[in-house]
């Protein structure tokens, strides 16, 4: 590639949707581009979607793929892309640029982080469900998948946070990042969730029973539950964002140049 890719997105092999297969691959980037590319089709361009308001920042699939969610490093709001038209069919209006978008597994919610806040919208009709004050400025929130009771997200405190999905109220607080956290996501069975850090760690905390890890100062509020895994040693670049996959494994996202 000769240009920036910011964030990338696989389609996931199976899920919420009736997605069977992993050959498309979204990007965008500095150049403000939504690129589609074949990946059964490498040596063909990719087919690209009309320009981006702004620098894309976060990328996803939605609506058995006839829809792409979008949000800008510089400007805010959600924007959702009908992949036929490659037009903007609808925005979810933010007064921060939108750092983290996520669907849900069951394909009803849009989670969102702008700012100190964390938003809910309903998928399907696009209206705001739920909106949560974080205590700091939060980078990324992922909302738990199997039930849908509690979500977590990070930022620039460090700290990584479970809050209430009904009442918005803190469940827990695991430390251990010693940089700004830039990405969270839960496991697609929910029994664990990922950080990544600007301290160039990927963190797998557990949401099974308490189990201490005395490599690495821990604490946890209100009966809080989790283990420490250091995953990635050596990252000597900024981690902007990472995807876990339908079938569990975490793929890695940097801004670079290729």
């Amino acid at each position: 590639m000769d240009f920036e890719v910011t964030t990338a997105y696989q389609k996931p092999p199976y899920g919420i949707v009736g997605i069977f297969d992993t050959h498309l691959l979204l990007t965008g980037g500095v150049e403000k581009v939504l690129r589609i590319y074949d990946l059964n089709r490498p040596d063909a361009p990719p087919r690209e979607v009309d320009k981006s308001p702004g620098s894309v920042r976060t990328l996803t699939w939605m609506h058995s793929d006839q829809t792409i969610l979008s949000s800008c490093s510089d400007i805010g709001g959600v924007r959702l892309w009908d992949v036929r038209s490659g037009k903007i069919v609808q925005t979810l209006e933010t007064k921060s640029p939108v750092t983290s978008a996520e669907v849900s597994q069951d394909g009803r919610y849009i989670t969102t982080a702008d700012g100190s806040t964390v938003k809910f919208w309903d998928a399907n009709h696009y209206g705001l469900v739920k909106s949560h004050n974080m205590p700091c400025t939060v980078e990324s929130a992922s909302l738990e998948p199997k039930y849908g009771n509690k979500f977590v997200a990070g930022g620039e405190d460090m700290w990584v946070r479970v809050f209430d999905f009904h009442s918005g109220d803190e469940i827990a607080c695991n430390k251990g990042h010693h940089g700004p956290v830039h990405c969270v996501r839960f496991s697609p069975g929910g029994e664990s969730y990922a950080s990544g850090s600007e301290d160039g760690t990927i963190r797998i905390w557990m949401t099974g029973p308490l189990v201490h890890d005395d490599t690495e100062p821990f604490a946890a509020a209100n009966g809080s539950v989790g283990k420490v895994k250091v995953t990635a040693e050596d990252v000597s670049r900024k981690i902007e964002g990472f995807h876990i996959a339908e079938d569990g494994k975490s793929k890695e996202k940097e801004t670079g140049k290729e």
